[in-house]
């Protein structure tokens, strides 16, 4: 008699997942999502060359180091928290996420339930009456380290004090609390001024080896443990031999190229954010790392003084947001010329679309290694390798090995 088998059962359903629109496989298999995933990424980037099997994760839930959430009145006057409903401003309240770091949220909710005893009123976009916009929480999983930024639309916050005295009572393991100051009528989450309440005003982290600091405002990838195959990837894939010029575009806090730098001979990074600027330079000196130089500016632009000065690069590691990068950037390194350009996209999309101008301006794609950084989302990261067609045999080490 044949053996009755039980059908795989499916994970449960955020009860709030449609009106958030954070989500897109909910209620799908973490197996079937990866399926659904690769055949996107084929579909987009197959024309490019082979793309690999997605690197999945083991553990895809609680995974993201970030969290954000946006407060509010309900109807009957309630304080709520949670994120925008999908193309709306409308607050959905979110009583847990299943990819949002649990103690993170644990401190969202304790926030919400202590403003009433501090007569802390929330925000009104419509009127700009209030105090409370957002709060983001930020924890270093290798360190434990927690980071509450609290969002307001003035910098007098009431028994602030007192405030961050009965937060860190209900959770002593929080390690610094910023007051950021937006007040203006924005959708961006945060201001342009931070003020320290409680700690040094960061936190740190560990990634491949390496510490980093990370502040209020700065870029650093939201699932660090896939970030650690993600990057390995891409610093196998530049095939450094210790005697190559690296430019780390869009360099953020310094975390790939720092990573790189104990393989190249020395390292340029270049990011528009003076914070992240000012971050990856004392991430280079904790790190004891001397061969790490980085600027503040546009790298397009500093690529283009590189090409007029005579200099020359070997490597380029991009990284840029979601909408891909700029035919400027990318008129610039081409005219730089490395031998090997890393691109690390979390847009396949966009992707797709600077392959194409890479591809018809004297690159191939060698390699495509998709990773899976964001569960139960659409979203997918991709490493890719492409080399300079017709260049001249050099020492570096073979990466299409």
């Amino acid at each position: 008699m044949e053996e009755k088998r039980e059908k795989p059962q499916l994970p449960e359903k955020c009860k709030v997942w449609k009106k958030c629109g954070g989500c897109q496989y909910q209620g799908v298999s973490y197996t079937e999502q990866i399926k659904i995933k690769q055949k996107n990424m084929n579909k987009l980037l197959k024309k490019y060359g082979n793309v690999k099997a997605i690197i999945g994760m083991e553990n895809p839930f609680y995974y993201r180091n970030k969290v954000h959430a946006v407060f509010d009145r309900d109807k009957k006057g309630n304080v709520i928290c949670g994120t925008y409903e999908a193309g709306t401003h409308r607050v959905v309240p979110v009583e847990e996420c299943m990819i949002e770091d649990k103690i993170s949220q644990e401190i969202i909710r304790a926030i919400r339930d202590m403003l009433k005893s501090f007569r802390i009123k929330t925000y009104d976009e419509d009127t700009g009456y209030g105090l409370l916009r957002h709060v983001l929480v930020r924890r270093g999983f290798s360190t434990d380290e927690i980071m509450v930024v609290l969002v307001v639309a003035s910098p007098i916050f009431p028994s602030k004090n007192n405030f961050v005295k009965a937060l860190r009572k209900k959770f002593p393991q929080i390690s610094t609390v910023v007051l950021n100051v937006n007040d203006k009528k924005t959708s961006m989450v945060l201001g342009e001024r931070d003020i320290v309440l409680y700690g040094k005003g960061f936190i740190r982290d560990r990634l491949c080896g390496c510490t980093f600091r990370i502040s209020p405002q700065s870029f650093y990838q939201v699932n660090p443990v896939q970030t650690e195959l993600l990057y390995k990837t891409a610093i196998e894939y530049a095939g450094l031999g210790r005697k190559e010029q690296v430019i780390d575009a869009y360099c953020g806090i310094g975390t790939i190229g720092l990573v790189a730098a104990g393989k190249a001979r020395e390292v340029i990074g270049i990011e528009l954010n003076k914070n992240a600027v000012r971050d990856a330079i004392v991430n280079a000196r904790e790190n004891k790392i001397t061969n790490a130089r980085f600027y503040q500016g546009d790298a397009g632009e500093f690529m283009e003084g590189m090409v007029s000065e005579g200099e020359r690069a070997d490597v380029v590691f991009m990284d840029p947001p979601r909408t891909g990068s700029t035919e400027k950037f990318l008129t610039s390194m081409v005219k730089l010329g490395p031998s090997r350009i890393v691109y690390i996209s979390c847009g396949p999309d966009t992707l797709a679309r600077d392959l194409e101008f890479l591809t018809k301006h004297g690159y191939v794609t060698r390699k495509i290694q998709p990773v899976d950084m964001f569960s139960f989302t659409e979203h997918c990261e991709v490493v890719c390798l492409l080399t300079k067609q017709f260049t001249e045999r050099t020492s570096y080490s073979n990466p299409l090995k």
